[in-house]
């Protein structure tokens, strides 16, 4: 047995190649899926799709999630190399039953994973996660014989229909007007080929970094400062360059770098694309977690009708926020947007055309528009688990820090946050990786690095 981990959480199973995320782990976990649909569809044959978020072990381990669901009855569609919004999209474009993407998001490339989708388009609640899960564990995958094996089918033009329901939702030809220079990291991952697509058709002069799915990542992919140094430099030695982008593996998520090549960061693509939604719509409710800037706050103070609604962190969380409040957007400070005129998925390409409508109707900078809105400072760090106690030391971590803010607005839905007059710090372990994280923000620097530093002191993590 290998000591690498694998992770089972509410954004599904992600584990190391060739260790804890093989062929047979995959296409059981799939089956684990398959066998839950089996039990609600049960005049036909479930009907999935399946995609890959372009890594090199992708192709392999989403023939193996295709025939794990095969194996149990299901009828799959193969989407190859696809965004995870794209699979959403391809669910209800194909009058599917739900889909896989294989993907460990922003992970390293020794890394995969399987996300499951509903027949909406969502992923999978904290119930039904825990279904899919338990059934994994006990190996509960109900397999058929002969003729009741699924068929396996492909379809090639996913990415057409999601750039076409995307563009759907901005002004194009305001957009085509502006003949805007756009650079755009896709860090050799699936977002290449529909980032280029919706770019193109939206008039925009393209300088396209990485924009082959071959499957090895140029640098890390996670979308961070450290990371985008190279899209920033070419950012700021193109004179003409309006906006640098960059996504993630799977595509979900979108950075973003000014056209001076300065970093505005994950945490604004959320703000800039509820702007725009906010202006379009005149208001409404944003639903995003409880990890995510206050600066969402101050967009829709600005905006009549405009409310925030907090949840837990995790795709599905924050979807649950917007159906059950009726929200026009949400997402997550990572970059994650999620318009549901498109999908019930964080999508970096809707995300791009909102931001670039945005630009469109202003008329102003995007250095010119971030610099207008109210500003915080976020400090964002974390620990592996095996440093700080693991896993079972995390409940005494989230104590030790409720006990010495006792008397402060504590939020423990997921976690333990804590709000201190102007300045919040939110404590968790994360659903993906094997680490715990700390999040502290405030008006200045110097005050969200104190309120991070008394945290960590306290939780003995520092």
């Amino acid at each position: 047995m290998s000591d690498a981990p694998l992770m089972l959480s509410i954004s599904g199973a992600r584990g190391i190649v060739g260790q804890t995320m093989t062929p047979e782990i995959t296409a059981r976990y799939a089956g684990a899926f398959g066998s839950l649909l089996r039990e609600s569809i049960t005049d036909r044959p479930p009907r999935l799709v399946v995609g890959f978020d372009g890594r090199r072990s992708g192709s392999c381990l989403a023939s193996a999630a295709a025939a794990g669901l095969a194996a149990v009855g299901c009828e799959v569609t193969l989407l190859g190399i696809t965004t995870t919004p794209t699979v959403g999209v391809m669910i209800k474009e194909l009058d599917c039953d739900g889909g896989i993407n294989v993907t460990a998001s922003h992970n390293p490339i020794e890394w995969n994973g399987i996300k499951c989708l509903d027949s909406d388009g969502l992923a999978p609640g904290g119930r039904e996660s825990a279904k899919i899960i338990g059934r994994f564990q006990a190996n509960q995958v109900d397999r058929v014989e002969g003729a009741e094996c699924g068929r396996i089918g492909h379809v090639d033009d996913a990415v057409d229909h999601h750039v076409a329901k995307v563009l759907s939702i901005v002004d194009v030809e305001k957009i085509r007007a502006k003949r805007f220079r756009v650079v755009l990291d896709s860090v050799a991952a699936s977002g290449g080929p529909a980032g280029r697509r919706l770019l193109e058709e939206l008039g925009c002069d393209l300088v396209h970094l990485h924009g082959e799915p071959i499957g090895i990542f140029p640098h890390p992919p996670e979308p961070t400062e450290a990371n985008l140094t190279g899209l920033a430099k070419v950012v700021e030695r193109d004179a003409g360059a309006a906006v640098g982008f960059a996504q993630d593996p799977d595509a979900d998520r979108l950075a973003i770098i000014d056209e001076n090549g300065r970093y505005i960061g994950e945490e604004w693509t959320l703000v800039l694309a509820a702007l725009r939604m906010m202006q379009r719509r005149g208001g409404g409710p944003v639903a995003t977690n409880i990890s995510t800037s206050r600066m969402i706050d101050d967009v829709c103070a600005s905006f009549e009708g405009a409310s925030v609604v907090r949840t837990a962190v995790g795709e599905a969380n924050v979807v649950y926020g917007i159906r059950s409040n009726g929200g026009v957007i949400g997402g997550e400070g990572n970059g994650g947007v999620i318009i549901p005129e498109v999908c019930f998925i964080r999508d970096s390409i809707s995300s791009m055309a909102l931001i670039l409508e945005l630009l469109a109707t202003d008329g102003r900078p995007l250095s010119a528009i971030v610099d207008g809105l109210p500003q915080y400072a976020m400090i964002k760090r974390k620990w592996d688990l095996s440093l700080v106690g693991g896993k079972e030391a995390v409940r005494g971590i989230l104590k030790k820090i409720k006990k010495h803010w006792a008397g402060a607005d504590i939020n423990s839905s997921d976690g333990v946050r804590i709000d201190v007059g102007d300045s919040w710090v939110h404590v968790r372990p994360s659903n993906t990786e094997p680490i715990i994280r700390l999040i502290a923000e405030a008006p200045t620097k110097a005050a969200a690095e104190r309120i991070a530093d008394e945290a960590a002191a306290v939780a003995g993590i520092g």
